[in-house]
């Protein structure tokens, strides 16, 4: 993997973790651990949490 192109959020895995160690899917890269252009064209979303502050994804 080219590392000019790694997602440098989630270090190229895809996933990301909070504090409490609950894994989800990056929100930089949508995934898949590499970003390009069209991740940097895509919006951004306001993603959902509970009642403890957890992510919904």
């Amino acid at each position: 993997m080219d590392r000019n192109s790694t997602c440098r959020a989630c270090e190229g895995t895809g996933l990301l973790s909070d504090q409490e160690g609950w894994q989800y899917r990056c929100s930089v890269c949508d995934g898949d651990g590499i970003y390009d252009a069209s991740d940097a064209n895509r919006t951004a979303r306001v993603m959902s949490t509970d009642e403890n502050n957890r992510l919904l994804d």
